[in-house]
């Protein structure tokens, strides 16, 4: 059976990271944009990440340009833009697509294992979020509009706490 653990992922700074190095960890995957509506997310995901990284949560972070090419950025610029504007300290990692036959592999398994509404396995938009537990299981897809903070219930079941 396949899960998170067996792919990687290029980081912003052109690195490639092993998904098994977060194994025994919670992670909430996110499509994230620069110039989206859905943008001022990056601060409620990186407090998010500060309140529950000491108990085994890390946000990742996929920009993706898919959507109203609202990530036009280089994968440098974006990274400056998110670390200014949000403080972002979680993980980033280069441009992915996230729908179509360019996906990622993560996103397809993501989208594969927690379906949207009726059904679908299509990624909407920017912003639509992935909880996978600890064991590389996907738990939950929550929509663009779904706050961050509005996250902390199904964050803290899966970390136990």
């Amino acid at each position: 059976m396949t899960n998170i653990y067996q792919f990687e992922a290029e980081r912003l700074d052109g690195k490639i990271q092993p998904m098994a190095e977060y194994q025994g960890k919670v992670l909430l995957i996110v499509n994230t944009a620069s110039k989206c509506g859905f943008t001022p997310q990056f601060a409620g995901l990186e407090q998010l990440y500060q309140k529950y990284k000491d108990q085994g949560l890390v946000v990742l972070g996929f920009p993706c340009n898919q959507f109203g090419g609202q990530d036009p950025a280089a994968n440098n610029e974006i990274g400056a833009f998110c670390q200014k504007n949000y403080g972002v300290s979680f993980p980033m990692f280069a441009k992915v697509n996230v729908k179509g036959p360019e996906a990622h592999a993560i996103f397809r398994l993501l989208s594969h294992e927690a379906k949207g509404i009726l059904g679908s396995q299509r990624i909407k938009w920017n912003f639509t979020k992935f909880l996978v537990g600890r064991d590389g299981a996907v738990l939950n897809r929550f929509a663009p509009t779904t706050k961050p903070e509005n996250l902390e219930a199904d964050i803290e079941s899966a970390l136990g706490i």
